[in-house]
């Protein structure tokens, strides 16, 4: 409830001008209060800061680091569609607060590309920019890196000046079949999503895995990348086929929670007759009724990673672009089993 007896009430944002009004003090004492200086009263203190709280006042931050030379905002873009971004953006978070930095969030929609996006944050004055698996051709990227320091997470970009954070996807999907592998699977096939950014090095893995482990590549390529739907048309693909395979490795979690519901949908038991991995282990994979094994890139390492290179791009304009593969980890849950047959 807005408080009547304030002078700004229902017209404007309270001011430090309206608080210290309020209070029968100089503006400047108010300044020095929310700049948390020596020499104020602790009476006097408490009484702006409850004035301050009465009219809804809260400092300008970005207005005072503008003055500072510096504003502090990191920009940050994801695509809300994907699982995986979210809780990287939990992270980005928490470091950015860790190291006196705000995020200034620009979300994609079906309607706003990531050029809007870029404009927008260079608009706001961020001093660096965080891109979560970006869809723009590198052409675009470049020319943004122009503008503002950029850091990339989760596509690998050939011949760029900008920063790159990505799980070490290969490493991560080799484990999720030599665990299939090592439970007596033989018939393994993996389901790629060929619009999946990045998909190549994840692809990379199971093919390196089946030929050390001298097993046939059984690569079901389906148009998609990381959405639930990819899974779907992957299981309606095999079911069609005359003898399902006992072992499935999917690309991501999302495409494998496609996967199960449309296997489980037609009688098919998991992991009684198939097993079914992942990548990401998002909250999905950790839910009861999925229970997935997947392989887990971890998002605070992630999130810290890259937010480490958008400090260094700020305070060394100089510094050259890097790549940081962060670590991928099996975690064995209950989707997968020795197999029936």
């Amino acid at each position: 409830m807005t408080d009547q007896s304030s002078p700004t009430a229902g017209l404007r944002p309270a001011t430090m001008a309206d608080v210290a009004q309020r209070v029968g003090v100089s503006r400047q004492l108010v300044g020095l209060v929310f700049q948390n200086a020596t020499g104020v009263g602790a009476d006097t203190r408490e009484r702006i800061l409850e004035a301050a709280r009465i009219l809804g006042y809260s400092p300008n931050t970005a207005a005072r680091a503008l003055r500072a030379g510096s504003t502090k905002y990191i920009g940050v873009i994801f695509d809300p569609a994907h699982s995986a971004p979210v809780e990287i953006i939990e992270w980005l978070y928490a470091v950015a607060h860790e190291s006196g930095y705000r995020l200034v969030v620009s979300a994609l929609t079906p309607i706003r590309d990531e050029s809007e996006a870029i404009t927008e944050i260079v608009g706001h004055r961020c001093e660096a920019l965080i891109l979560i698996a970006p869809r723009s051709s590198p052409e675009l990227l470049r020319r943004a890196a122009g503008q503002i320091p950029i850091v990339v997470i989760g596509r690998g970009i050939p011949d760029c000046d900008f920063d790159l954070v990505r799980s070490q996807g290969d490493s991560g999907i080799e484990s999720a079949v030599m665990h299939l592998a090592g439970l007596g699977h033989t018939e393994i096939v993996y389901v790629h999503g060929v619009d999946m950014l990045d998909g190549t090095l994840r692809l990379s893995g199971y093919r390196a895995a089946v030929q050390r482990l001298a097993l046939t590549e059984q690569i079901l390529e389906v148009r998609g990348d990381y959405t639930e739907e990819c899974g779907a048309s992957a299981a309606r693909i095999l079911l069609a086929g005359a003898v399902l395979p006992t072992a499935i490795v999917c690309s991501n979690d999302q495409a494998a929670l496609g996967l199960s519901y449309t296997l489980a949908a037609a009688g098919v038991r998991i992991p009684a007759d198939v097993s079914i991995t992942g990548f990401d282990d998002n909250r999905v994979a950790r839910l009861s009724f999925m229970n997935l094994t997947t392989v887990r890139q971890d998002p605070r390492e992630v999130g810290a990673a890259a937010m480490a290179a958008a400090i260094t791009r700020i305070t060394d304009t100089g510094a050259a672009g890097s790549q940081v593969f962060t670590s991928a980890r099996l975690v064995v849950r209950g989707s997968t089993a020795v197999p029936s047959r």
